[in-house]
């Protein structure tokens, strides 16, 4: 960038200000909250994102320098609009994993087969039918926190809590169960997943991975964050 098109000094000193003034705002929105979901905040939230933004730019432009803290843009997924008072609700969890060590995975799956009648490996004896039977045996939470003795490796991972107005009829939605669920219904929402460790200043729990990243998205608008997780409405 030329001389001539570098934002004035006068400019950065504005960008600055403006920030300062939207934290302000801000902190007033928060301490006044009414509600989960007060506009105010949100509106408040997305002023403050916008002047940092905007500051970052202008500081990097003039200075080639940059702020020590990074404010998330507000995201675009549809606000909440399912019950304020959810009779009933919907538990909805993905968990990826990789089949890093197949022969770990085949060897429990025939160990439990060798002690259960019912649990029987496909004929071909492979990574397939040895799910079928590691996950016939065991409760998904178990296997989630046993992964590497199953020869697995954690990939993302993600838990909806989504609002109902009423329970579904037994059997309703059993041929599509992940089909009918409007993210416009979704009350909280937590993820797991490694890429929150790239974040600065985000460590891990422990070395054993059991907490590789942590965002839970409460509420239902996905604009605020703690540590973030930290904490992040949905």
């Amino acid at each position: 960038m030329s001389d001539a098109a570098l934002p004035t000094v006068a400019e950065v000193r504005a960008a600055a200000e403006a920030v300062k003034t939207a934290l302000d705002r801000h902190l007033a929105a928060v301490e006044g909250r009414i509600g989960d979901e007060d506009p105010a905040v949100y509106a408040a939230f997305n002023e403050l994102a916008a002047a940092a933004e905007e500051y970052d730019e202008l500081l990097y432009d003039r200075y080639d320098e940059v702020t020590p803290f990074e404010i998330p843009a507000p995201e675009t997924g549809a606000p909440f609009t399912g019950p304020a008072e959810p009779a009933a609700f919907s538990v909805l969890i993905r968990r990826d994993y990789a089949v890093v060590e197949p022969a770990r995975l085949i060897a429990q799956a025939e160990r439990v087969a060798a002690h259960d009648q019912d649990a029987e490996l496909l004929d071909d004896g492979g990574t397939a039918g040895a799910l079928g039977v590691l996950f016939g045996e065991y409760e998904p939470d178990e296997i989630a926190s046993r992964y590497k003795e199953f020869g697995l490796e954690e990939g993302d991972s993600t838990l909806w809590v989504a609002a109902l107005e009423e329970v579904a009829e037994p059997g309703d939605w059993l041929d599509s169960p992940f089909q009918q669920t409007d993210p416009q219904d979704v009350l909280h929402r937590f993820d797991v997943s490694s890429v929150f460790d790239e974040e600065p200043g985000f460590e891990d729990e422990d070395e054993d991975g059991d907490e590789e990243g942590f965002e839970a998205a409460a509420g239902a608008d996905g604009q605020e964050s703690a540590p973030e997780s930290g904490l992040t409405p949905a």
